[in-house]
């Protein structure tokens, strides 16, 4: 009888172990990152700017949708190339993210900034990096450069240039969480 009670004690406490460290293991998965970086896993480093529009948007911080912030310049060649794909994939998503197209501006002209918007037909708001400072923070070296935010703020894939294929299947997956 006495080992009977000490099998069943031994049992509970290895179960009870074996719970502990699998709720542990759970818990360590949700956890929230509480840095700042323009990195996979990091909270996206937080910046206001004003839009074409006159408006400001702020980009960190928790969401209703996610986001893509891609910087990108008039006068860059990839930017044209990638262009009709991000407005195709905005206009297919439309309402399920946030896109917002971060000109970096010190090295473009507003005139060229202007066009380029208006010949792509950008349906979404294209914010003015005008001292360069929120490339430089996100370490943008090329561009351009997209920044795939979930609605925590959290950064899930830092991108360049994609196929329209990719891409789509990109922003599905960050729409899906």
């Amino acid at each position: 009888m006495k080992k009977n009670g000490i099998v069943i004690a031994l049992v509970l406490l290895l179960a009870g172990i074996a719970i502990y460290q699998n709720v542990q293991r759970e818990n360590k998965q949700t956890l929230m990152p509480t840095e700042q970086a323009p990195q996979v896993n990091f909270l996206a480093p937080s910046f206001t700017l004003q839009g074409l529009d006159g408006k400001e948007y702020t980009i960190g911080g928790e969401r209703e949708k996610p986001l893509l912030v891609n910087f990108w310049a008039s006068w860059c060649g990839p930017c044209e190339e990638e262009a009709p794909d991000l407005v195709d994939v905005y206009n297919k998503y439309q309402g399920q993210f946030d896109l917002y197209a971060v000109n970096v501006t010190p090295g473009d002209k507003m005139e060229n900034i202007k066009k380029f918007v208006e010949t792509y037909q950008f349906p979404f708001p294209v914010l003015l990096d005008k001292k360069g400072t929120n490339a430089e923070n996100y370490r943008v070296v090329a561009i351009p450069t997209s920044f795939l935010i979930d609605k925590n703020g959290v950064v899930r894939e830092v991108i360049h240039v994609l196929s329209a294929k990719d891409l789509d299947k990109k922003i599905a997956g960050l729409i899906k969480g």
